[in-house]
């Protein structure tokens, strides 16, 4: 890894924006959701709690009939027995009775939805063909006055049926019969019946009571009044339910506490948005401020991120900041090294000419041709110094293919032209025919430029070893020459320095090496051999 390497930051839970924005889209979508379901068991509670009401009205009805029979007749044979379980009876049949305590209970629960389909508005009633019972009719005359007073109270529609379908007891209709209604029929039978009906009027409903499916409608029950296991009238109410927006208008404090909390979700939900999106935004956004006003060398990443999105883009404007601010120290020391390394052989080459331009008339011939050797000496090393500044110019702007390479194809065109010039190449193991992530032109002028370093520091012998770290292939050349010394160790690197200036060294063959390697995500480092000197090299394989 290079020095100036940048360690990742540890990774945290993140959620990708597209997550962030779907649970936001679904929040705003389920609060209109969740209000109409609000409102919907809302007004299906109303309807349910007028049947209750009803259920109750109905058994006082009951039980003030069953009373005016006992009063009338000593034995319990009054009635019709047309059904084989009565609502006095337990029955394990019937999902409405069920034992409570150490004794059985008939209770009636109500059942009629607001989900399920509304029957039509109530059949007429058809003219009796049968025959009321005398104690029907005197019980039905003299429950009269109660219906009467009980529906100014509750505002129920009361009618009191014989055990045939005859209403013996009402406001109207008394004398006809009911015994075609579905209801009816059922309590005939003996079993409770309730449905809900349309509600027929003659006045339209507000704009607003559209939105309430409960305005038109209306609930019957048929509640059969049994007494000893026989059928001795039927009590038949109805009533509207109370309307849902009368109801919230009454409840307007839960209302307004219901609206409230939807006003503190939306609230919530937006602070949640900022906090996720926005906030990081704006974050990364005055870090990129202070950098452009010089407040702020580097961009750093955003510490909680939240989203996968955003951190990959606080990472990548952090990585760009880092290698801007690398690249501009690049050019800053390189500036001043090539500054001073064109300053040396151009002050050289001036004075020099000076002192030709004065004196050359009167200047001894030997002294005149060593100034004009130096003049050529000095833009020879200018020359040198043109072209490895070309070369290096060139590995910087390196523009990575995807062909690789292998090491033994390298060295087998390498062996034969080093050992010519006096450098043999040693292999402690046949090298691995693994494929490099590098062209074999860049691999190539990385390896001559550290083969011809060792001729210049009087090598004769170079070591190879190479070994597999991870997705790297680690090469390492060790050379026999002069080595490097402890003072130099921390310079090799730096571009420029050289110890063969004299020789024509330029000091930009390693430079050139590291720029290539870093282009193709590689590094190099000294090794540390104690004698000679020791390049290790970090070779990426071919994924």
């Amino acid at each position: 890894m290079p020095i100036n390497a940048r360690l990742p930051l540890p990774r945290k839970t993140l959620f990708r924006l597209r997550s962030i924005l779907l649970i936001v889209m679904l929040a705003v979508l389920a609060l209109p959701l969740g209000g109409l379901y609000f409102f919907r068991i809302y007004e299906n509670e109303l309807v349910q709690q007028t049947e209750l009401e009803l259920i109750s009205q109905s058994a006082a009805l009951a039980a003030t009939f069953r009373q005016l029979v006992r009063d009338q007749r000593r034995d319990n044979d009054y009635g019709y027995v047309q059904f084989s379980t009565s609502l006095t009876q337990p029955d394990t049949s019937n999902p409405r009775q069920e034992p409570i305590g150490n004794a059985f209970y008939t209770p009636v629960i109500p059942s009629v939805d607001l989900i399920a389909p509304i029957e039509p508005p109530r059949p007429e009633a058809r003219p009796s063909t049968r025959a009321v019972d005398p104690l029907a009719r005197k019980i039905g005359k003299h429950m009269k006055q109660i219906l009467h007073d009980t529906q100014q109270i509750t505002l129920s529609g009361i009618r009191l049926l014989d055990a045939k379908g005859t209403v013996i007891g009402g406001h109207e209709e008394v004398g006809l019969s009911l015994a075609h209604i579905s209801e009816i029929k059922q309590a005939l039978q003996g079993k409770y019946a309730s449905v809900i009906r349309q509600r027929l009027s003659d006045e339209p409903p507000p704009p607003l009571y559209s939105i309430s499916r409960g305005t038109h409608v209306r609930v019957f029950t048929a509640f059969p009044i049994i007494e000893e296991g026989r059928l001795q009238g039927i009590v038949y109410l109805s009533r509207t339910p109370t309307n849902i927006i009368k109801h919230l208008y009454e409840n307007k404090g839960i209302v307004f506490l219901a609206t409230l909390s939807l006003l503190v979700l939306a609230v919530l939900l937006i602070l949640f948005v900022s906090s996720t999106i926005s906030r990081p935004i704006r974050e990364l956004l005055r870090q990129t401020e202070r950098v452009r006003q010089g407040e702020q060398r580097e961009v750093e990443p955003i510490q909680n991120p939240v989203t996968k999105e955003v951190a990959q883009l606080s990472e990548s404007f952090a990585g760009m900041s880092h290698a801007l601010a690398e690249r501009s120290d690049y050019i800053r020391r390189f500036a001043t090294h090539v500054s001073h390394e064109f300053k040396t052989p151009l002050t050289a080459i001036q004075g020099a000419l000076e002192l030709l331009h004065d004196h050359i008339d009167t200047m001894p011939p030997e002294r005149r041709e060593k100034f004009i050797q130096n003049l050529l000496d000095d833009t020879q090393r200018l020359k040198q110094l043109v072209n490895r500044l070309l070369e290096l110019a060139r590995a910087d702007a390196l523009e990575t293919s995807k062909d690789s390479s292998n090491l033994p194809n390298l060295f087998k065109a390498l062996n034969n032209r080093y050992q010519d010039r006096g450098l043999t190449l040693h292999f402690s193991r046949p090298l691995p025919n693994t494929a490099l992530a590098i062209a074999p032109d860049a691999l190539e002028t990385v390896v001559t430029n550290l083969l011809d370093n060792s001729l210049q520091h009087r090598a004769h012998r170079i070591d190879i070893h190479t070994s597999a770290n991870g997705n790297n292939l680690q090469l390492r050349l060790h050379d026999d020459g002069e080595g490097i010394s402890p003072a130099n160790r921390d310079k090799i690197f730096t571009p420029f320095f050289t110890t063969k200036r004299t020789k024509g060294g330029t000091g930009l063959g390693l430079e050139i090496v590291t720029s290539i390697l870093k282009a193709y995500g590689g590094n190099i480092r000294l090794g540390n051999a104690s004698q000679g000197a020791e390049f290790v090299l970090e070779l990426p394989l071919f994924p």
